[in-house]
């Protein structure tokens, strides 16, 4: 029999791939995996700003080979927001010399997060900054007039990203703040009064020394010129307030992390050099000026937080109680009605109810 007869075949049947469908592979290349390297030799560095999708990111920090260099975000990253402040994993080329290009892999864990909304009623968040602890709230005495809602808005948006607040009234050459200040009476607030030509760097920078301090403002304020003063060299631009709208124009475009570092102190008429100074530095993060700052992503039980003299006298509330005007039992109101509270005390009331009647619709 001729091994080219068919009586065989059969047997070879069950070894018939040509039914098999393949997919085809175009690039001839491996499937894709879900698997990420480790990245185990990337170098930890803080995001000092974006500028058009590069990140300058600070590796070495207080160190001998301290460099700033220039990142790309990884594909991985890409709907992670990498914001100033951040603690980046940066791995590639981190030389910082020109030409270079590194690409932060990894964000670590946020001590904290300031955000705003564009409204009270827009649920996306605008991240402004990570992982401060300071937040210098910067108002004009005048021109523009200081908006007393604003700084609650900032108060409430600091102390829900657990962040402490800061107050600094500038041009007090043009008006008499004090009647503004009443309205913050009872809060555990340090303030600093600025004019012209008594700026009080040094209290300031004092309070800057071992922190991360970001700093806001509507426009028009001086926050700029705050920062230019406190980090010489740092250049921010400055405008004016514009004579009819009372507005000011949005120098700052950017949120940037700057270095504050302590002056030497100056030795006085006979030589001497004044002791007592304290040597150190912090992080200044100066912000654009805004006209509005959204609350759409704080809850309204923490609200309260923000007025701390107000959150021990509610303690004695009802379970469930919006501690709005028309709350029935409430202890606030009961105060206020009891003239306990004083006329500071009856002004950061009526604050706290405006801001938790804009979320009525939360409660």
């Amino acid at each position: 029999m001729s091994w080219l007869d068919d009586d065989g075949d059969d047997e070879l049947d069950d070894f018939d791939e040509s039914q098999i469908r393949m997919r085809p592979n175009p690039k001839a290349n491996r499937p894709r995996t879900k698997r990420r390297p480790a990245h185990s030799d990337a170098e930890i560095g803080r995001v000092l700003g974006v500028d058009r999708g590069r990140y300058a990111v600070l590796l070495g920090e207080g160190g001998d080979d301290e460099r700033t260099i220039t990142a790309a975000r990884a594909r991985e990253l890409r709907r992670t927001p990498i914001v100033t402040g951040d603690a980046a994993r940066v791995v590639g080329d981190v030389s910082g010399e020109d030409g270079s290009l590194g690409r932060i892999v990894g964000i670590l864990e946020r001590s904290s997060l300031l955000r705003r909304s564009a409204d009270d009623t827009d649920q996306v968040e605008r991240v402004i900054v990570a992982n401060a602890d300071q937040m210098l709230i910067v108002v004009a005495a005048a021109d523009p007039e200081p908006r007393e809602r604003l700084v609650d808005r900032y108060l409430v948006a600091a102390l829900d990203a657990g962040i402490r607040p800061l107050l600094v009234v500038t041009k007090t050459d043009l008006a008499d703040p004090s009647e503004f200040l009443k309205h913050f009476e009872g809060l555990d607030l340090q303030v600093f009064t600025s004019a012209q030509a008594e700026m009080p760097v040094d209290e300031i920078g004092t309070a800057l020394i071992g922190h991360s301090t970001v700093f806001v403002g509507h426009s028009g304020v001086g926050k700029s010129t705050l920062v230019n003063a406190l980090v010489p060299g740092a250049g921010r631009a400055t405008g004016h307030v514009n004579e009819v709208t009372g507005r000011g124009r949005h120098t700052s475009s950017s949120t940037v992390s700057l270095r504050y570092v302590t002056p030497p102190p100056v030795p006085g008429s006979d030589g001497a050099v004044p002791s007592g100074r304290s040597a150190g530095g912090g992080w200044v993060i100066d912000t654009p000026g805004v006209r509005s700052f959204g609350l759409g992503h704080v809850e309204p039980q923490n609200i309260l937080a923000a007025f701390t003299e107000l959150a021990a006298i509610a303690e004695n509330c009802p379970r469930g109680c919006t501690h709005r005007a028309d709350a029935e039992d409430c202890a606030l109101n009961e105060a206020a009605a009891d003239g306990a509270l004083g006329e500071a005390g009856l002004a950061r009331l009526e604050s706290l109810q405006r801001l938790l009647a804009t979320f009525a619709d939360k409660l």
